[in-house]
C-alpha cells in the first residue's frame, strides 16, 4: 500500500537524490518491522529482513554522519570559518521539537500502555544522556539512538574545528576517525570479555559500543570534500559499490546474527564492519549512475522527509494498539493487520511532522539559512555541493 501525500518543500532545502531517500525510506522501514515484531507480534516475523531489523538503526548512523560531516567539511575544505552558534541552533530546530512533544507524551502517560518498566530522570532526558546504563524494559528506549547523534551533533563540529580549522588540512582529521573507530571495536571487545555482547542492553545502547557506526559517513564527506578527484572517480563506479555494499551487508550481518566466524570477533568488529557496508550503500546513493539514483522507489520522498517524525512516533502508537489488537484476537500475522498497523504509525508520523517538524523547519530558514552558517570567505569560490536530503 503506498501512502500518498503533497511533499514539503523547505526554503533552505537544495534538489534530493533518490538514492539517498531510498536508503533513508529502506532505514525507517526496517525499524518499523522490527518494532512490529518486538511489540504487536511479539515474535519473529518477515523473514529474514525482519530478523536484521535494528540494522536500520545503523543505516541512519552512517546517512548522518555523511550529512552533517558534509555541512561542516565543505566550509573547512572552502577555507571559511564555521559559525558554530548558527550550527547549533540549526541542529537544535531540527530535532528538539519533535522529541520534546514525545517525552511530553510520555511524561502525561506514565501507566499507559506505551511505558515501560522505569523511566529515566528527566534531567537524562534533557541532557540525552538516558542511554547511559539504559535497558530494555524502560519507558522510550528508542530515544536511545538520538541520544548517540545528539553527542555526535557536539563532538563532531568542535574536533573540525579543532583538527583541520584553517590548516585546510584532512589528516588529524583522518588519524582521529581511525583512532576512534578502533577504540569503538576495543570497547566492544572489551565488554564481551566481562560479560557482554553486543547486544547487551548496556552494549546495544551505549555511546561506546555504537558511536563508531557514525564515523564511515564522516569519512565519506572528507573523501568528497578534501580528495575531490578521487570521489569523483569512485563514484563512477556506482553500480558496483551498490552490489559490494549488498553482499558485504549481507555477509557481515549474517555474522552478527549467527555469531560467526566468533562471539568474540562479532561482538568486536560487526557494528563496524556493518556500517562500512552502509557506507558503500551511501557512495552507491551518492554516484548519479547508480541503479539507486535512476529507479525511482513510489513513496521514498515522502518517507525519507518524514523519517525522523516517524522513528518516533510509531513505537508508542504500535505499543498502545496492541493490547486492543490482543483484546479483540486480530490476527497479526495477517497482511491486511500489519498494513494497516504500519499505516497507524506512519500517519501519527506524518501529522508530528506536518504539525510541528515543518512549521519550525520555516523558521530555521528564516533565522539561520544554510548559506550563512559559513561567515568568513576566503578567495576560494565554494563548491557547488552535491545534494542531500535535509538533515
Amino acid at each position: 500500500m503506498s501512502l500518498r501525500f503533497p511533499p514539503q518543500i523547505h526554503g533552505d532545502s537544495p534538489a534530493r537524490l533518490a538514492g539517498l531517500d531510498t536508503l533513508r525510506s529502506l532505514a525507517i522501514v526496517m525499524v518499523l518491522m522490527s518494532h512490529y515484531n518486538g511489540f504487536v507480534r511479539q515474535g519473529p516475523g518477515f523473514g529474514a529482513i525482519g530478523s536484521i531489523g535494528w540494522a536500520g538503526v545503523d543505516l541512519f548512523f552512517v546517512l548522518s554522519g555523511y550529512l552533517i560531516g558534509n555541512q561542516l567539511l565543505a566550509p573547512a575544505a572552502r577555507g571559511e570559518s564555521l559559525d558554530l552558534p548558527a550550527f547549533f541552533a540549526r541542529r537544535l530546530l531540527r530535532t528538539l521539537p519533535n522529541y520534546y512533544v514525545l517525552l511530553a507524551v510520555y511524561l502525561l502517560l506514565p501507566h499507559s500502555p506505551i511505558s515501560g518498566e522505569k523511566m529515566a530522570s528527566l534531567w537524562r532526558f534533557l541532557t540525552f544522556t538516558q542511554n547511559i546504563g539504559m535497558n530494555y524494559d524502560q519507558t522510550f528506549t528508542h530515544s536511545w539512538s538520538l541520544c548517540i547523534e545528539e553527542q555526535f551533533y557536539l563532538v563532531l563540529p568542535l574536533a573540525v574545528v579543532a583538527l583541520v580549522g584553517s590548516r585546510r588540512s584532512p589528516r588529524p582529521l583522518w588519524w582521529a576517525l581511525v583512532a576512534a573507530i578502533a577504540a569503538g571495536m576495543t570497547a566492544r571487545g572489551i565488554a564481551f570479555m566481562s560479560g557482554k555482547d553486543v547486544f547487551a542492553a548496556p552494549v546495544y545502547y551505549s555511546s561506546y559500543g555504537r558511536f563508531d557506526e557514525l564515523l564511515p559517513g564522516v569519512a565519506i564527506a572528507l573523501l568528497k570534500n578534501f580528495h575531490p578527484v578521487g570521489f569523483a572517480r569512485l563514484l563512477r563506479y556506482g553500480n558496483a559499490l551498490f552490489v559490494a555494499g549488498l553482499a558485504s551487508a549481507a555477509a557481515v550481518l549474517y555474522g552478527v546474527m549467527n555469531e560467526a566466524p566468533t562471539v568474540f570477533l562479532a561482538s568486536t568488529f560487526g557494528f563496524s564492519l556493518v556500517a562500512a557496508s552502509f557506507a558503500l550503500l551511501t557512495c552507491s546513493a551518492l554516484s548519479p549512475s547508480s541503479l539507486l539514483n535512476r529507479l525511482q522507489t513510489p513513496g521514498a520522498k515522502s518517507l525519507a522527509l518524514w523519517s525522523y517524525a516517524v522513528y518516533l512516533v510509531h513505537k508508542p502508537v504500535f505499543m498502545a494498539l496492541t493490547p486492543e489488537l490482543q483484546a479483540k484476537d486480530v490476527d497479526v500475522d495477517a497482511p491486511l493487520t500489519i498494513i494497516v498497523v504500519m499505516a497507524i504509525g506512519i500517519f501519527g508520523g506524518w501529522l508530528l511532522y506536518r504539525l510541528v517538524e515543518t512549521p519550525l523547519m520555516e523558521l530555521r530558514a528564516r533565522l539561520y539559512p544554510r548559506g550563512e552558517l559559513n561567515m568568513h570567505h576566503t578567495a576560494n569560490p565554494p563548491q557547488q555541493p552535491i545534494n542531500y536530503p535535509r538533515a
